[in-house]
């Protein structure tokens, strides 16, 4: 009984940490400033107020718990060496970024699950009437501590898979709509902004940011560079290279757009079947663990009280 308490109590713990993370990063997502919001509001409503005022009315995790991570990033960032500062950079712009937040706020929020982790698994251990000698405590809390610390890179690594795959999935039916547009007499750039326009996903979020780098004055096939290297996918990276080779060529478009739009539902059903054929090696370990005991169960235990109640019973 004192086991399922610390554990829930533990898992109960790590819900709170991950809340309390995911709703600092969402509330340090946002570019302008909320002070200067909360004032232009006040302003604009003709309410003359102090500037104390207009700070309390902020919540609390704006003006609490925002500043403390920044902090705790800064001085977290001072220990980290800078190849993981970039590697981290990168990695988030592989996931796409959703929160919109930074390396160091990113490793701070690893420190701050770290510590949640140990500490609230050695405040549990202590208030507990656990029978553990000191030496095994000290390893849970060792490994519960990494755990924490490496809690948030598994978040960014299935963030990170998640998103390539659901752009592979949609690249083909994407090249589909932009080979349309092209064939119709639509350019390139005006073929990317009815794929943005019209379906809500990773691939057209990343083909909106090529058109708005463009509109800003980069080049198309830095452009186009650039959101290969924020995917990371080798089949974007084809696609992109034939784009740029086929406007510096002078190659129809079109023409390269369809045999694009070809390997790729090609290359789709590839993938299906790989995970296809995969399925069998993974449905063997559950079957095997947690089917085939309750099987045995199931049929053998008949079997053995018939036995015990024979007059076999006796040699046993």
């Amino acid at each position: 009984m004192n086991i399922l308490i610390i554990l829930g109590a533990v898992f109960l713990v790590i819900v709170v940490a991950v809340i309390l993370i995911v709703v600092g990063l969402r509330e340090s997502s946002s570019d302008n400033d909320p002070l200067a919001e909360r004032l232009e509001e006040f302003a604009n409503r003709g309410e003359i107020t102090s500037l104390e005022e207009i700070e309390l009315s902020q919540p609390i995790s704006e003006r609490i718990f925002i500043p403390i991570a920044r902090k705790f990033g800064e001085f977290a960032i001072r220990f980290t060496p800078q190849n993981a500062i970039q590697q981290t950079a990168k990695k988030l712009e592989l996931a796409g970024n959703p929160t919109g937040i930074d390396p160091t706020t990113f490793w701070a929020s690893r420190f701050f699950l770290a510590m949640v982790f140990g500490i609230g698994l050695f405040v549990l251990m202590s208030i507990s009437k656990l029978d553990w000698t000191l030496g095994r405590k000290f390893i849970v809390i060792i490994l519960f501590t990494i755990l924490g610390f490496f809690f948030p890179e598994l978040m960014l690594s299935s963030r990170i898979q998640k998103r390539q795959n659901n752009i592979q999935k949609s690249m083909p039916d994407a090249l589909d709509l932009l080979t349309i547009c092209v064939e119709a007499g639509l350019g390139f750039d005006a073929a990317l902004a009815k794929v943005n326009e019209k379906w809500d996903n990773e691939l057209s979020m990343a083909f909106g940011r090529v058109l708005r780098e463009v509109q800003l004055g980069k080049l198309r096939r830095e452009a186009l560079r650039d959101m290969s290297d924020r995917i990371g996918l080798p089949a974007m990276t084809s696609f992109v290279a034939a784009i740029i080779q086929s406007e510096q060529l002078g190659v129809s478009m079109a023409k390269v757009l369809r045999i694009q739009a070809d390997q790729m539902r090609i290359k789709r059903r590839q993938l299906a079947e790989e995970a296809a054929h995969k399925a069998p090696i993974k449905m063997l370990f559950p079957m095997a663990i947690l089917i085939f005991p309750s099987l045995l169960i199931i049929l053998l235990s008949p079997a053995a009280l018939m036995l015990f109640h024979s007059a076999l019973a006796s040699f046993f």
